[in-house]
């Protein structure tokens, strides 16, 4: 019998928009909670990625793990086109999420 889990794709950025973050997760609210408080070193906290534009939802764990490779393949034009067909103005969608 086959379960379905959750994993999000999701994009993240600065508060100026100049840089694009994209990573995989089973858990978007608490991964978003990370990205906040700056508790996962590397690119994105570096450059301050907290700002939550884009995601969507996988069931399946190999589905989240190549679209998720798909994605950062991508032009940068490519990816904010994406992100405009769920957020036009790029507000930040992390306090949906987290329910704030």
């Amino acid at each position: 019998m086959l379960r379905d889990y959750n994993f999000w794709i999701y994009i993240v950025t600065n508060e100026h928009g100049s840089v694009l973050y994209i990573g995989m997760t089973n858990d978007l609210a608490r991964r978003m909670t990370e990205h906040r408080v700056g508790e996962i070193p590397g690119f994105a906290a570096d450059y301050r990625c907290k700002k939550l534009v884009y995601y969507e939802h996988c069931t399946n764990v190999q589905d989240a793990i190549a679209r998720e490779k798909q994605l950062k393949k991508w032009s940068r034009s490519k990816k904010v086109a994406l992100i405009a067909t769920l957020n036009p103005r790029w507000k930040d969608l992390a306090p949906e999420i987290l329910g704030k």
